[in-house]
């Protein structure tokens, strides 16, 4: 199992926490643009990837796709929001939000679900307790 985690400052101004607020903490994990990562990924705090994760992807937390992030596994968030790519089932017990550019293949369960026009899905879908 490969696990990565950083604590980075919320107002540095290299790094990029679109759409992590305040009341998720101040504690995240940035997986940047140009790393791949093979095996299981877990984390008890907000997940910013940019990169890539070939495997499960566990987070306590906030979970955030970057456009350019990519997951081929199984996603188990409590909130998310997917701009790139994942090629596996996504299991969100709060909001599920899929971007515009978001493309998902695999089954969705979610509390809520909030898609923009131009997500791609192709999976089954459900949603509630």
């Amino acid at each position: 199992m490969s696990t990565a985690a950083s604590k980075v400052r919320k107002d540095s101004p290299s790094m990029s926490y679109s759409n992590i607020t305040p009341s998720d903490g101040f504690s995240s994990c940035v997986i940047a643009q140009g790393t791949k990562i093979e095996g299981n990924f877990q984390s008890g705090e907000n997940v910013r990837l940019d990169g890539v994760v070939i495997g499960d992807f566990s987070c306590e937390k906030k979970l955030v796709v970057g456009k350019e992030g990519r997951v081929e596994g199984h996603i188990k968030a409590r909130d998310a929001m997917i701009m790139g790519f994942v090629s596996g089932d996504v299991e969100v017990s709060g909001l599920l939000q899929l971007d515009k550019t978001a493309v998902v293949t695999g089954n969705i369960t979610a509390g809520n679900l909030a898609i923009e026009d131009g997500a791609r899905f192709d999976g089954l879908c459900k949603m509630g307790k």
